[in-house]
């Protein structure tokens, strides 16, 4: 394995900067939902249930708007976006320690859906910044960024929380957020390649039925089965770990899992030719399913884990990649943001679903109903794919009215 494939991508003009910009934008997202319960629990001296009704709003209602405001992307630019996005948000996170709970609910879904959609706008930016035959270990590095950053930005946020204030936490939150509004704003980091924005002009766009074709949505189905398998993967370490006595090592077993994460991560960007992301996802969901079965004891439990998080960064950099290719230049940002969406609602989907199989069953049973599930949706998504493929290779015409 050799890391030039990086050297090559990072020497490219402002990929350095953008991509230490983006990890520093999308730290303070990673703390928000502990910021979020912390705040709801000690400050408003309410339950765990209500802090997560709060945290749920705001996160379902990202998810549901990310085509929406890649559109909005799409259409009037990154600035005007940038400008209302970053003035709601932090706006909203500035207030939260002044409002009621009631007032901190209704709020919480509309600020959700006014967020900065700084993980759209990270796969905009090296889109519009590298080849295509480059993108995979950008990517790929973006990733591993991203899994770094959930280590740091909760920890940050508990340290903030304990050692200030709740209300300088939160309110540092949002000043946070408005300077990067401002950054992004200033820099105007470019969302199309210059051939790109010299051959397209926005206004043009393409129906949705011309491009959202059977590729692109296998690829978005395919991610929803892989963040399946991983949300539940998280929550049945937990169920583990927590009937076996063994809680205290509880993030011991998710360090091991992120480290192979970023391993499996960077063997995938450095490689001239990877797997696709349906073989990658397949993976992810088949070595998951007998991993209850495998060892009890903590470590038994995060070495069974090793090889289907080997498996997890390259998933969902092949998902981003492939989206990136498929999606014309005109509707990228609403392509993008429809990859969001198919990211949060495989969340949304794996959290409850592994945890009614736990609570009927057992803990073990919780990997191979993640595992299970994700390989449903992941094999349904290549086969969607691959039916397209066969489709506009025997159909010309079809192809074209794909293209």
């Amino acid at each position: 394995m050799s890391l030039q494939a990086y050297r090559r991508a990072l020497a490219l003009p402002r990929v350095r900067f953008t991509i230490a910009l983006m990890f520093l934008a999308r730290l303070p997202m990673t703390a928000m939902g502990i910021l979020l319960t912390l705040h709801v629990v000690s400050d408003l001296n309410r339950g765990y249930t209500e802090a997560g009704l709060v945290g749920a709003a705001s996160v379902l209602a990202s998810a549901l708007a990310a085509p929406t405001m890649g559109r909005m992307l799409d259409r009037h630019g990154l600035r005007r976006v940038v400008t209302v996005c970053g003035t709601c948000s932090a706006a909203f996170w500035i207030s939260m320690p002044h409002l009621p709970y009631l007032a901190l609910l209704v709020l919480a879904a509309p600020a959700g859906a006014l967020a900065v959609p700084a993980q759209s706008l990270t796969r905009q930016f090296l889109t519009a910044l590298v080849p295509e035959d480059q993108r995979r270990a950008v990517f790929s590095l973006d990733m591993i960024l991203g899994e770094a950053s959930f280590v740091v930005g909760p920890a940050l946020a508990v340290v903030a929380m304990t050692q200030i204030s709740s209300t300088g936490a939160l309110t540092g939150i949002g000043v946070w957020l408005g300077l990067v509004a401002v950054v992004l704003y200033v820099t105007h980091l470019p969302i199309r390649s210059g051939a790109e924005q010299e051959v397209t002009d926005p206004a043009d766009r393409p129906r949705m039925l011309t491009w959202l074709n059977g590729r692109i949505i296998g690829s978005l189905i395919t991610t929803v089965g892989s963040m399946f398998a991983l949300i539940g993967t998280e929550v049945a370490v937990i169920a583990t770990m927590k009937s076996h006595d063994q809680t205290a090592w509880t993030g011991t077993v998710i360090a091991a899992m992120s480290i192979a994460s970023i391993i499996g991560g960077l063997v995938h960007g450095a490689v001239r030719r990877s797997l696709s992301q349906g073989t990658l996802a397949v993976l992810l969901c088949a070595l998951l399913v007998p991993v209850g079965l495998l060892g009890h004891a903590w470590w038994m439990l995060a070495i069974a884990l090793v090889p289907m998080n080997l498996m997890c960064t390259p998933a969902l950099a092949a998902g981003t990649e492939a989206i990136s290719r498929l999606a014309p230049s005109q509707v990228r940002g609403e392509a993008i943001g429809l990859l969001s969406t198919a990211t949060g609602l495989g969340m949304a989907l794996g959290n409850p679903v592994v945890g009614f199989a736990i609570d009927h069953t057992s803990a073990g049973w919780g990997f191979a109903v993640a595992g299970l599930g994700g390989l449903f949706l992941a094999a349904a998504g290549v086969l969607l794919d691959r039916g397209t493929n066969l489709r506009t290779s025997i159909d010309p015409v079809a192809e074209e009215g794909l293209a």
